[in-house]
């Protein structure tokens, strides 16, 4: 039987990289009136299911996907929260 799981990523640019997307966003805030707004970081937030035996299968799993292609590790960092949502009985 195979656990599905639900995968919350957090995408975001390591502190040392510039954000000229953050920047610009900040910039608008100021012109709206938010002066108050010190600094701002833009990432991404990225939703998947997959299905896997237990929760340490399905965190190695998604873990790799992080590394492998939804985040670069060379100037991103990544966090996920996993959330068991259902079991399936696996078909033979």
């Amino acid at each position: 039987m195979n656990l599905i799981y639900q995968a919350r990523i957090y995408v975001t640019l390591h502190s040392s990289v510039l954000d000229p997307a953050g920047t610009a966003v900040q910039s608008g805030l100021e012109h709206l009136g938010y002066g108050n707004v010190e600094q701002v970081r833009i990432g991404k937030y990225i939703e998947l299911t997959l299905s896997a035996s237990d929760e340490k299968t399905a965190r190695k799993q998604v873990d790799r996907m992080c590394d492998q292609l939804l985040a670069n590790p060379v100037i991103e960092n990544y966090r996920f929260d996993l959330i068991e949502v259902a079991a399936t009985m696996g078909v033979s």
